[in-house]
């Protein structure tokens, strides 16, 4: 079910059966008891919705959440897998896409992600450009300030979008790690935002999108409750085509490249861990029973993911290993993403298993096997799992979780389909763009430092910095 259509039917539920922007000049409020006040314009009375403090609270708490993913929680996971002469431009990719993503979002991100459809409903169009309609404005007539929204303004849902805006692009930063320009990622993450992840999220999330749950026109209605979608398969594909067009890192397989910080990892994978109660959870858009669901899925399926992944290391090499436990963690994380509006705790078990064992397939027989220098294991991990996570999404989607949308498990196999579909649609666009937008900013400005530059390190010949100038 997409974000906006969650708000609105929360909303719904209430009794409230409207969810309006007032910008119209002539109003006049009159507060009433209960929790909505009746206004009047060009003499019509509407019923306007007061703020629910307690999912403000919330939804303020789950983008802070989200946000802290970015950084310091994924800089210092990646940055713990470099090695150590690469550890500052890491961090520094993490923290400009911070600045970056969030001042495309404004500008246009949000609009193009969830306003009204243009060119045949690929993407959203230009209604939201510069938050047009979702920030507050003064009304003289009511002498009040008019907040559009429903039970939250819609401010605060642009701004926990705007989280996920931020840490996709962040997210594929790992592929490229140790070898990419500054500037290049920077003008790819740009063009990536606006061009994949845009239409892949007006697809899944908006009211009308033709991969959207709650759109009753969409052939291929596809349950992606916090993004393994939009945000995981979207970017891990995306982060395999990046490995293969920018190629291997200098002397990659024919010297050691092992992590030069596992206590940075550990502590970047559990600050994810945490945040990830927001990315999921905060998805409800209200502190509801849905979103208490969502947490206890993702903490299960996260602690099954550590099993799964630590259990075949076990196995293969006889001992398990932190950054073995951390990455199955990630994965079962990524897995259960897409199914955390949808799925029981029990069935969250098996999905955090499915994660743990296929991204650690992917990232030690698969990786192997065909040779691709993806640093930091992007595609293994959010990739594999987010695909996983979709495809099992289809099949234990539960009516006593969704309210309505069954699974396979269920009887209802044309989920799975609608799944697939999703899966082929996000994974297309992002291999078709990414590859096209690379190729562009190749020519254009030049993807890769030169063999010296990547020889002596990042962080010196990018940035003029050194992450450990007494070591």
């Amino acid at each position: 079910m997409s974000k906006r259509a969650r708000k609105l039917i929360h909303l719904g539920m209430t009794g409230v059966i409207l969810s309006v922007t007032l910008m119209a000049t002539g109003l006049q409020a009159q507060e009433v008891s209960g929790t909505v006040e009746t206004v009047t314009t060009q003499g019509e009375p509407l019923v306007i919705p007061e703020f629910d403090k307690a999912d403000i609270a919330w939804m303020l708490t789950a983008s802070a959440l989200v946000l802290m993913m970015t950084a310091p929680g994924l800089a210092l996971f990646y940055g713990g897998l470099v090695r150590k002469k690469n550890v500052l431009s890491v961090m520094m990719q993490c923290v400009a896409l911070m600045g970056i993503m969030s001042l495309v979002w404004v500008a246009c991100g949000y609009s193009l992600a969830f306003g009204g459809d243009i060119l045949g409903g690929f993407v959203g169009g230009f209604d939201h450009v510069m938050l047009r309609g979702v920030l507050p404005e003064w009304n003289a007539e009511a002498g009040e300030v008019i907040f559009p929204g429903g039970d939250i303004p819609d401010l605060l849902f642009a701004m926990f979008q705007m989280m996920f805006f931020i840490i996709t692009p962040a997210l594929i930063v790992g592929a490229f790690a140790e070898r990419m320009r500054f500037s290049a990622m920077a003008v790819y993450s740009i063009l990536w935002g606006i061009l994949v992840y845009c239409p892949i999220a007006h697809w899944v999330w908006s009211g009308n999108g033709w991969l959207c749950e709650a759109n009753e026109n969409a052939v291929f209605g596809a349950l992606d409750f916090a993004g393994g979608t939009v945000v995981h398969i979207s970017s891990g594909v995306s982060a395999l085509v990046c490995a293969l067009v920018l190629g291997r890192r200098y002397n990659y397989q024919k010297e050691p490249m092992p992590p030069h910080n596992l206590t940075y990892t550990f502590i970047g994978a559990t600050l994810l861990w945490v945040g990830w109660f927001g990315f999921n959870a905060g998805s409800s858009l209200a502190a509801n029973a849905l979103a208490v669901n969502a947490f206890a899925v993702t903490h299960i399926a996260a602690s099954a993911g550590v099993i799964a992944w630590a259990g075949m290391e076990w196995l293969t090499i006889k001992r398990p290993t932190i950054l073995g436990a951390c990455s199955g963690a990630v994965a079962g994380l990524v897995c259960i993403t897409p199914a955390s509006g949808s799925v029981s705790v029990s069935s969250a078990i098996l999905i955090g298993l499915a994660g743990g064992f296929g991204s650690y397939l992917a990232c030690t027989k698969l990786k192997n096997a065909l040779g691709y220098d993806d640093s930091l294991d992007v595609f293994g991990v959010h990739g594999i799992s987010g695909i996983v996570g979709a495809l099992l999404t289809g099949v234990f989607a539960t009516k006593s979780v969704t309210g309505g949308t069954a699974g396979l498990l269920e009887g209802n196999p044309g989920q799975v389909v609608n799944q697939a579909v999703s899966i082929l649609a996000a994974a297309g666009l992002g291999a078709i763009g990414s590859f096209v937008l690379l190729k562009i900013v190749d020519v254009t400005i030049g993807l890769r430092v030169g063999q010296e530059m990547e020889v002596r390190g990042l962080d010196l010949t990018e940035h003029g910095e050194e992450g450990y100038i007494f070591l």
